[in-house]
């Protein structure tokens, strides 16, 4: 099994502790990759709670999570945690996949976590990673909040695995997760339709630890693709 961690640090920061969207350069950095063929430009990242600890160099990006930093919403658990730091990049692009290759040798605690996300806002938002158990194992798993309710799909993977890669693409209003131990072969974690994500949206890379615990999450080998999800062949649409 495979999950990706991908957490995105730049040297920029909106310091904006709400997820609206921000009109700037960014915004049409996905169609200028897509169809002008330009590089990723971690410049057109921007923070969402930007952290206390972070480095970049060349195209690795480090981040050392704060404690008590997490992203939850109501479900389940009754409590809601909105303060994990996630960089991020603005698009209307309606296809696109996102891939990240994340390292979190370094993650030790009970539920410290790295990996790919869509933050839109507190009550909508998407994120994908491992979170780490004991010694003896760690979940792999995604999480959908829409409308201010989070769940939570997870498997179980030996708890020495210690580097993923994530695959988050888009097709319009509707998502998919996917991870790879080797960034070749990938393996579903989730398909969703998030409902705020009509326009507009972020995605990106995030970390935290949620209890008192702190790491080193590392980011690499970045890049944005057209849509590796291709369009369902199988059983076609209802007529409406």
């Amino acid at each position: 099994m495979m999950l990706a961690t991908a957490m995105l640090v730049a040297c920029t920061s909106n310091g904006e502790e709400n997820g609206n969207m921000a009109q700037n350069d960014s915004l049409d950095a996905v169609a200028a990759i897509l169809n002008e063929g330009q590089d990723l430009d971690l410049s057109a990242f921007e923070w969402t709670r930007e952290p206390e600890s972070f480095e970049v160099k060349g195209d690795t990006i480090e981040i050392v999570t704060k404690p008590k930093t997490d992203l939850w919403q109501r479900t389940y658990y009754h409590f809601r945690n909105d303060n994990a730091p996630a960089f991020q990049l603005s698009t209307r692009e309606k296809f696109f996949s996102f891939v990240v290759k994340t390292n979190f040798e370094e993650s030790h605690h009970r539920f410290d976590q790295c990996g790919v996300v869509m933050y839109l806002d507190s009550d909508n938002w998407l994120k994908g990673s491992i979170e780490y158990e004991n010694e003896q194992f760690q979940h792999l798993g995604s999480v959908a909040t829409n409308n201010g309710y989070s769940d939570w799909a997870t498997t179980a993977i030996p708890a020495d695995v210690k580097s993923m890669w994530y695959r988050l693409s888009r097709r319009e209003d509707d998502f998919c997760i996917e991870c790879s131990t080797d960034g070749t072969e990938w393996s579903q974690m989730r398909v969703c339709h998030m409902y705020e994500a009509q326009d507009e949206i972020r995605f990106g890379i995030y970390a935290c630890s949620p209890e008192e615990s702190s790491f080193k999450a590392v980011f690499t080998d970045m890049k944005i693709t057209e849509c590796m999800w291709k369009a369902h062949d199988g059983q076609q649409p209802d007529e409406e």
